[in-house]
Parts: C-alpha cells; sequence; structure tokens
C-alpha cells in the first residue's frame, strides 16, 4: 500500500509539473487533449456558462461571465498547488518518515500540514522529518514551492500585459466602427472623397494586431475568457469585423488594391481557426445567412455612397460568399462556446456608440433626439 501510493504520488507530482510548465512556460499550442488545466476549464467552463445561459439579463449575463477569467487563473493555480501538497504529504507516509510534531502519534493531517508548510514556505518548525527520506523530500519539496510561487508572481502581470494590449485595440473600433462594430459602419467611417488611403493603412496596422493576438492567446489560451472591457465589444467581434472588411475589399472592387486586405485575412483567419482548435469548436455554420441578399443589395447602396463600386456585382457577391465560408463557421463555433454575440454585417437599427453615453447622460438614451455621427 505505501509504495503504490508513493507511485501515485510521484506521478502525480509530475503531471502537475509538466501541465504548469505547457501552460505557463511552454510558448506553443500543446495538442495533448488529456491535460490537467484542459480538463479543468472544460469542465469548469461548462458549469459556468450553463448557468449564464440561465441569467435573463444580457448586462448580469455579460458581469456573470467577466468573473471566469479572472477567477478560472486563481482556481488553476490553487488546483495544482493543492494537488502537489497533497501529494507530498502522501509520499512522506509513503517513506514511514518519523515527524518531530506536537502529537503522540503522527495521522495523515500531519503529514499534510507538514507538507503545506513547507511548499509555501511558511518555516514554522513545529513539524519536521527526522529521517533522510522525509529530509530530502522536504527540501525538494520546499525548492519546488518557492519556484512555484515565483512563476506565479511573473505569470500574472504577463496575462494583464497582453490583455492590456489586446483590449488597447479592440477599444479603437467604438469610434471608427461603432457599438458594436460591424463592416458597413466601419466603411462608413473610413472612406472620404472616394479614397481609401485611410481604410488600407488601419488595415496594415490590424495586421500586427492579428499577429500579437494569434501569440498571446496561444501561448496563454486562458485570455479567450477574459471579456472585454466594454459590453458590445469582444475580441470575437473584432476579429470578425476584420475578416469581413478583408474579405469585402478581396471582392474586386474597382479602384481598390485587395493586396494588404489579403495578409490581413489570412492572419485574421489563421488565429480564428487557431483559438477553435485549442478548445475543440467545431466549426458551425450559421443558423441564418449573417449576409442575406437584402443586405448584400443594402450594402451596395451604401457603397455607391461611398464612391465604391464592384466590377460585376453578381461574382462579387459569389466571391465573398466563397471567402465567408472560410471563417464564419468557425467564428459561430466560438460564438457559441464563449456565448460572445456576433456583429451583424449592416446593422437593421441604429445605435448610439459608447463614447457617446456615459452613466450620466441618460437623456441621450431615453430621447428620440439625434445624435451626431462620426
Amino acid at each position: 500500500m505505501h509504495i503504490l501510493a508513493g507511485i501515485i504520488s510521484v506521478i502525480a507530482i509530475l503531471a502537475v509539473l509538466q501541465d504548469s510548465f505547457e501552460t505557463i512556460i511552454l510558448p506553443r499550442r500543446v495538442a495533448r487533449k488529456f491535460r490537467l488545466a484542459r480538463l479543468f476549464y472544460s469542465g469548469s467552463w461548462l458549469v459556468w456558462s450553463a448557468i449564464a445561459k440561465k441569467i435573463n439579463s444580457s448586462n448580469r449575463r455579460e458581469y456573470f461571465l467577466s468573473f471566469y477569467g479572472p477567477l478560472s487563473l486563481i482556481w488553476l493555480l490553487a488546483l495544482w498547488a493543492g494537488i502537489l501538497v497533497a501529494s507530498f504529504a502522501i509520499l512522506q507516509w509513503a517513506f514511514e518518515s518519523v515527524l518531530k510534531a506536537p502529537e503522540v502519534v503522527s495521522t495523515f493531517g500531519t503529514y499534510l500540514y507538514m507538507s503545506g508548510t513547507t511548499f509555501f514556505t511558511l518555516g514554522y518548525g513545529d513539524v519536521v522529518p527526522l529521517t533522510a527520506p522525509g529530509r530530502i523530500c522536504a527540501v525538494l519539496e520546499a525548492g519546488l514551492g518557492f519556484a512555484f510561487l515565483a512563476i506565479i508572481i511573473g505569470y500574472v502581470p504577463v496575462i494583464y500585459q497582453a490583455f492590456s494590449r489586446r483590449e488597447a485595440n479592440i477599444t479603437l473600433l467604438d469610434a471608427r466602427a461603432g457599438s458594436p462594430p460591424s463592416a458597413s459602419e466601419f466603411l462608413r467611417r473610413h472612406v472620404r472623397d472616394h479614397q481609401t488611403n485611410e481604410l488600407i493603412e488601419f488595415l496594415q496596422g490590424w495586421e500586427h494586431w492579428a499577429s500579437e493576438f494569434l501569440e498571446a492567446h496561444i501561448s496563454y489560451p486562458v485570455l479567450a475568457y477574459y471579456r472585454s472591457q466594454h459590453d458590445r465589444l469582444s475580441w470575437l467581434a473584432t476579429l470578425t469585423v476584420l475578416l469581413d472588411i478583408c474579405a469585402l475589399l478581396m471582392t474586386n472592387i474597382e479602384g481598390v488594391s485587395s493586396r494588404t486586405a489579403k495578409f490581413t485575412f489570412a492572419l485574421a483567419r489563421h488565429a480564428v481557426v487557431d483559438i477553435a482548435q485549442i478548445y475543440d469548436a467545431a466549426p458551425i455554420p450559421p443558423p441564418s445567412e449573417r449576409l442575406s441578399t437584402e443586405d448584400f443589395h443594402r450594402l451596395i447602396i451604401l457603397m455607391e455612397t461611398l464612391g465604391l463600386h464592384f466590377a460585376d456585382e453578381q461574382l462579387a457577391e459569389i466571391r465573398l460568399s466563397q471567402l465567408r465560408n472560410m471563417y464564419e463557421p468557425y467564428v459561430n463555433a466560438l460564438s457559441h462556446y464563449f456565448l460572445l454575440p456576433l456583429p451583424e454585417w449592416v446593422p437593421t437599427e441604429e445605435t448610439i456608440d459608447d463614447w457617446q453615453t456615459s452613466a450620466w447622460d441618460h437623456f441621450a438614451l431615453t430621447t428620440q433626439r439625434p445624435v451626431a455621427r462620426l
């Protein structure tokens, strides 16, 4: 029994060390499905999202979901620490370490207490091992605990730095593409005097953002659970709008180069496909057309007011449909998994941007007076 318990505890320690290394330090996606962190997130998110779906108020639901990302990180670190402490306690028990303790007879609770004080380097000294195997085990646990706490201290700031970099660009869409963002509104605000130079320049910057997004979310998948700071904005809506815009520019618009759009489209699609693979979100075709024929004609009318024209409208609609099929099943799957709404191509209702409102601007929200547009 002692030998079996010792073997199981060693396996548990090695499994936690490997899992924490792959999650925190290894900067690449791990394809292996049976991982502690993967099982933890799939199980806990299943419960958390199921509770969220029962909340009728969208604001309260979003507020509830926003807690999961930060809390899950704390829970995962606590789970790793708990398994390590319990495993070292079992290992000490398997070694039948003689302890100097206040109790006359050492119980498993005594081993667990000594393991906890050793792992967190508290150094009380009221319970200490007296045998050589127990002392060696205690030294190894103390070193491991010190390294574990040091990694956590360095890991959490890195996560929030990556989150801040992601959100800084997402917030730009509030004034540039509306709240919630849409491809049609993005076009309307970036095409001036029949010129698309500003639009192309902006897409070049978003190519770099898509690259940084892909790198950060592969290295730290927990970031995908972090909700944006504004309810009507999200990383998924941003990627979807970016793909919508690039797909539209790749449909042979007269006088508009599609070169930059192709590069940005490739990186943005790469990001959504990789995120879907990480979370086993199998592609799901949207239940209804995000861009119906009627919406496409509304989009054509908008483009004509901006001085943009398709070389062939029929071929453009077919080409746009082909490009949308390359990413919409993935973003739709991610939308279902993370409970994040997808943006419309052409909004059916006029909305007020977040920058135009505040908690004190109740008058702007409750009256029908016209609101200034960019």
